[in-house]
């Protein structure tokens, strides 16, 4: 094997003329440089120089190694520079994965800070629910990914590195003329007669275990990812929901009520990601700024 330290000493040499100027110029004994050059002459299979009087002259094949040796040692400086950039945070990329209550409340925050910390750094930004936010991280398609879970996941992330950020309450919400909207507080099982309007999937499924528990099956009559749509559909009276609090802050309830569900049903907002990634200095900047962002 070639090593680059072995090129650079054969450059000195062939500068020079001889391993004695090389060894000036390179700070170290003519021995040492003596020592190298017959290790690289050992890893090439061939005699790179000739020893012609007092001075050293390449034969063919050490002129061809010295060819390549300056671009292949320009790409070794060059890569040393973007690593040292990207490890000092002068530069790096983090592809994030957020839900979108997440994309319109913690993140916005952390990369503003993130970029005023580290204007090198770069993070693109796409959404999606877990579990399929998840999915994309372990199938390396994103560096970190925002999640939540209620409860017990039950070692779902066992093979993951997970940074709690906050404990998300949810919330309900009834029309404005609805016979609960100045209650200080309800409980679910107040509202086991009405229509209900359910989010995302993972959140549906927390509706119905939650109900049942009362003692009743939510009737669904519509369904939506979208929380503005949640919010207008409450609005204009076609039924009730329980939101997190973060998706209600982040959409002003028009025509809706907000109402605190007791008891508190509550979801752990986290932030994920691979344990390989968790030591990429871009990286472990964006769960720090999130994990800030999150406790403000």
């Amino acid at each position: 094997m070639i090593e680059a330290r072995h090129l650079r000493v054969l450059r000195a040499v062939s500068t020079t003329g001889s391993f004695s100027a090389a060894a000036r110029e390179l700070g170290c004994t003519q021995p040492a440089v003596s020592q190298q050059m017959k290790a690289l002459e050992a890893s090439a299979g061939t005699a790179l120089l000739i020893r012609t009087g007092r001075e050293m002259r390449l034969t063919q094949a050490g002129e061809a190694l010295v060819r390549h040796a300056s671009g292949i040692l320009a790409g070794l400086t060059a890569a040393e520079e973007e690593v040292a950039a990207i490890a000092g945070l002068r530069a790096g990329r983090v592809r994030l994965v957020s839900f979108p209550s997440g994309s319109s409340t913690l993140v916005p925050g952390a990369l503003a800070a993130l970029r005023a910390e580290h204007p090198g750094t770069r993070v693109s930004l796409v959404e999606a629910e877990p579990p399929r936010s998840v999915d994309l991280l372990r199938e390396g398609d994103c560096d970190i990914a925002l999640a939540f879970r209620y409860g017990s996941t039950g070692g779902e992330w066992d093979d993951l590195v997970v940074r709690p950020l906050l404990t998300d309450r949810l919330i309900g919400l009834v029309p404005e003329g609805h016979r609960l909207a100045e209650a200080s507080s309800v409980s679910i099982g107040e509202l086991a007669g009405e229509s209900w309007i359910a989010g995302c999937p993972r959140c549906r499924r927390q509706l119905v275990e939650v109900c049942e528990e009362s003692g009743f099956t939510p009737r669904i009559d519509f369904a939506t990812d979208d929380y503005p749509a949640v919010m207008g559909l409450v609005g204009a009276g076609l039924g009730v929901a329980v939101l997190p609090e973060l998706a209600v802050e982040s959409v002003r309830p028009k025509g809706a009520r907000a109402v605190p569900v007791e008891p508190a049903i509550e979801r752990e907002i986290v932030a994920l990601t691979l344990p390989d990634l968790a030591r990429v200095p871009a990286v472990a900047a964006t769960l720090d700024q999130l994990s800030r962002t999150a406790s403000r």
